[in-house]
């Protein structure tokens, strides 16, 4: 047997022991364990930022840079200030309210885009030449946007994800009307449609159950729910729902009065929408079509009236 039939066969006995080992580490093949069947029925506590964590388990630099994140972020604390509209904004994009955290984001957001402009100011200044005060202008307004845009992208996560909701709302109004009009309770039709649904609201959702699981009951964990949104459909929502279950009135009549309110908004909105629309398109309309066609509708008299002359 040769050397190199040794070192195939070497190779080909590693790669099936490496195979075997994944085939039987996947999830499927795995047996869960205590934890893995009691988590579900439990809700996590947030876990601290890895950005503020100062501790000597990521080494030297992280321990450096965390006490300095830390002090920087409570500098554009406390020039920008607006903590419960960061965290409000945090609870609605889908995370947690971690004012701290997002702070320490503001800063190397500034930081990134301080090391941007103040490169390219260097470069402009080395090949056209200028003064060292372009580059410090550029550099604080590079601190500037990085710090801003950070607080903008939060806005717009926050934004697109309501919008999303807004979108599934209809869809998981009906369903839970149907699990109720069959027999289900308030909790066991949540349940079902949490199982059968996927997307943000659906999320919320569980989210709820975890809640109620937990020890909250039913009317509590949806005004979480209601809490952590803005959007006004989703609490009128919460509302309709807790008063039914209070009061015993019936809920699946309940939440198909909810869909049916929330598609006629989504109505109300696309002919809003489509209005602003429309009187935007006067201004190319009036602008510049309109100029072009006069232009030719009057030149060849003109031409004609010069020749003429």
């Amino acid at each position: 047997m040769s050397d190199l039939a040794r070192i195939g066969a070497l190779l080909g006995l590693v790669a099936g022991v490496g195979l075997l080992v994944v085939w039987f580490r996947l999830p499927r093949n795995r047996r869960r364990g205590l934890a893995d069947r009691v988590l579900p029925y439990l809700r996590d506590t947030p876990r601290p930022s890895r950005l503020l964590d100062d501790r000597a388990t990521g080494g030297v630099l992280t321990s450096v840079a965390a006490p300095v994140l830390r002090d920087l972020g409570r500098g554009v604390e406390r020039v920008l200030g607006g903590a419960s509209s960061v965290s409000n904004r945090q609870l609605r994009a889908g995370g947690t309210a971690d004012v701290d955290r997002f702070r320490a984001e503001q800063v190397l957001w500034g930081i990134g885009a301080a090391v941007v402009t103040a490169t390219t100011g260097t470069l402009v200044v080395l090949a056209r030449g200028g003064s060292v005060l372009t580059v410090v202008l550029l550099t604080g307004i590079g601190v500037g946007l990085g710090v801003t845009g950070a607080d903008y992208l939060l806005t717009v996560r926050a934004v697109r994800r309501e919008r999303r909701m807004l979108a599934e709302f209809p869809t998981v109004a009906e369903l839970l009307a149907l699990a109720v009009g069959a027999g289900e309770g308030a909790v066991g039709a949540l349940e079902r449609v949490c199982r059968l649904s996927q997307g943000e609201l659906a999320a919320e959702l569980r989210r709820c159950l975890a809640d109620a699981r937990a020890g909250a009951n039913l009317p509590t964990a949806l005004q979480g729910l209601a809490d952590r949104t803005g959007l006004p459909s989703l609490r009128r929502f919460v509302d309709g729902v807790v008063v039914a279950v209070q009061r015993g009135t019936p809920l699946a009549d309940v939440l198909r009065a909810q869909a049916q309110d929330v598609r006629e908004e989504g109505r109300r909105a696309l002919m809003e929408a489509g209005g602003k629309k429309e009187i935007a398109m006067m201004v190319p309309v009036v602008f510049l079509i309109l100029p072009v066609t006069v232009m030719f509708l009057v030149f060849p008299g003109y031409t004609f009236f010069r020749f003429t002359i």
